[in-house]
Order: structure tokens, then C-alpha cells, then sequence
């Protein structure tokens, strides 16, 4: 192996059909402060290896990358910064349920309560004996509610604004029904309300930028609530039900009063996962629980070749 190459090892889990790309070896040194500065450093100086890990041609526009870190919280049994196609997550509820199953397949964990130190603060999770993964989310709320826009091609649309440890539009009014078969009208649809938003200058509190955009329909599983269909900020759709998708519509949910603290909302996936959501209420949020489960299908070693036209991926 050359001298000038650069190995970088990565552990591979799905997540509810949702890729998680955990590093575990051979990542960049972000220092040890708050997990939010490492973050910036990040994409500050080493945003070549977030292309590198997930782009094309190691990865694909699916995956979520995860870099695992030493924790600056205390009592955590892990730090993570994840990352996608093209930038960085505040917060990734399946991602954070793959880092669970990763952690024991690396023998780092054992089943029960673990905390997590993430750049929006400390998430738990909760590593149950059969391989299931509750992660106790960051307080949720509802921003904006009855928000209307008028979409290219679509005419209006009627959402809620709310945070889930990301920013979401929420809409059930779907121009065809929420499945597989309409993947293509519903990518145009999604992304076409989240160019209106950016072109009305519509955001989260604080100016947060809207990058997921989240549509309800009727579920295929008659044990589910609903079928969502989330558009992610790269322009792929999430495979899973999407945790902090699930947390922003536990949030909304709550503030409409159509689900009870400790009631279970099941929540289905475009492709049939499900998720298995709950909350406890606080001072103007909600405190989400969401379940899940995640596997490891792969244990690898990208190798960066500097002699490579795309050894930073394409982008």
C-alpha cells in the first residue's frame, strides 16, 4: 500500500432501510471542546473528507455519515457529528439508533440507558436486549402552524414549521399518494416547497434554515399512523421514518392535542419501516422518545488515494 494513502475505517448500518457510514478510525482531528466547535471545525478545514466518506464513488446521496468522537459532556458514552451528501446535521435520530447497534457490535456498549453528546446537546439512548434502539431525543416544539405557501406547479400549500433536532415544513396536503411508485412526484413536490421557502425567506426561530420537508399520508401497515415521506437536505429521500421527522411530528401532534404524553404513534416509512414514537411534555416542547432498529452490514476500510481524480468524492 502506498506510503500516501489514506485509510479511513468505517462501520455501515441501515437503520429502518436509512444508511448510517459510522467512523471509527482515521478520521479528522477536531480538538477536544463542545461538540458544536468541533462541528464548525469540520467544515471549516476538513469538509474534503465529508465528500470523501459519503459521496460518489464510495457512497451515494443516501447515506448519513457519523463521526464518532470523544464526548465533551460528561457521563456520555460517545460523541457524533453526522454529516450527509452535501453538508452537515444538527441532530440524525437514525443515525443516532445505527451508532447504538455499532457501538455494542464493537463491543463498546451493553444493553440499557447511554447518553450521547451530539452538537444540539446530549440525546440518550436506550439499548434494549432485543436489539432495539429508543433514543431519547432534544426538546421539540412547533414553531408555526397554518403556514401557507403557493408551490410552483402545485398551487397552495398548508404546513407546520417545527423542530425535531432539525428544522421540518410538515404537510399532509400530497399532491398523489404517499408510496413508492410516486418516489419522482413526490422528490419535485418537496422540492419545489423548499425552494418556495428559501425564495419567501420562511424559517425555523433564529433564522433556522428549513432543509427537511415532510409529507403525511395514509399508512399501507394497519398497525401505523401515518406514512411520511421526508425529503432530506441533499435532495434524498429518507428510507426510515426519520427520528427527528417523527420528533417534529410528536411536537406538532402535542400542540394540536391529538396524542397524549406516553401514547404510542407508530409512524411508517415511504418503503414500510416503522418507527415507534412517544413524548413527555415540558415548558413549551416536548421531550421525544423514538424506537427503532438497526443492523450492521459492513466493517470496511475506505482507502484515499491522492493519485485518485475523485478521492474526495464527486461533488
Amino acid at each position: 500500500m502506498a506510503d500516501s494513502m489514506q485509510c479511513i475505517r468505517v462501520i455501515d448500518s441501515h437503520t429502518g432501510g436509512e444508511p448510517t457510514r459510522l467512523v471509527i478510525e482515521g478520521g479528522p482531528d477536531l480538538g477536544s471542546g463542545p461538540l458544536q466547535q468541533r462541528l464548525e471545525r469540520f467544515r471549516r478545514d476538513f469538509d474534503h473528507l465529508r465528500s470523501a466518506i459519503v459521496n460518489e464513488p464510495r457512497g451515494n446521496d443516501a447515506i448519513v455519515g457519523a463521526l464518532l468522537c470523544e464526548p465533551h459532556a460528561p457521563d456520555c458514552s460517545a460523541g457524533v457529528i453526522f454529516f450527509n451528501n452535501v453538508g452537515y446535521l444538527n441532530m440524525c435520530g437514525h443515525g443516532t439508533i445505527g451508532l447504538a447497534v455499532t457501538l455494542q457490535y464493537l463491543g463498546r456498549i451493553q444493553p440499557g440507558l447511554h447518553r450521547i453528546d451530539t452538537p444540539v446537546g446530549v440525546v440518550e439512548a436506550r439499548l434494549h436486549e432485543n436489539g432495539a434502539v429508543t433514543v431519547n431525543n432534544v426538546a421539540s416544539y412547533r414553531h408555526a402552524t397554518g403556514v401557507e405557501v403557493t408551490v410552483e406547479g402545485y398551487g397552495k400549500v398548508t404546513g407546520d414549521i417545527a423542530w425535531g433536532g432539525n428544522w421540518f415544513f410538515l404537510t399532509s396536503d400530497s399532491p398523489c399518494s404517499v408510496e413508492l411508485k410516486n418516489l419522482d412526484q413526490l422528490t419535485d413536490f418537496t422540492w419545489k416547497i423548499r425552494q418556495t421557502l428559501e425564495a419567501n425567506g420562511i424559517t425555523g426561530r433564529d433564522h433556522g434554515h428549513i432543509d427537511h420537508i415532510e409529507v403525511f399520508g395514509a399508512p399501507a401497515d394497519p398497525g401505523a399512523n401515518s406514512r411520511n415521506f421526508v425529503l432530506c437536505p441533499g435532495k434524498a429521500y429518507d428510507r426510515s421514518p426519520c427520528g427527528t421527522g417523527t420528533s417534529a411530528k410528536l411536537a406538532c401532534l402535542a400542540a394540536d392535542g391529538k396524542l397524549q404524553p406516553g401514547h404510542i404513534w407508530r409512524q411508517e416509512s415511504l418503503i414500510g419501516s416503522l418507527f415507534e414514537g412517544s413524548f413527555v411534555p415540558g415548558d413549551g416542547v416536548v421531550y421525544p422518545s423514538v424506537t427503532g432498529t438497526a443492523f450492521v452490514n459492513a466493517d470496511s476500510t475506505l482507502l484515499l488515494d491522492p493519485a485518485d481524480q475523485f478521492v474526495y468524492g464527486i461533488r
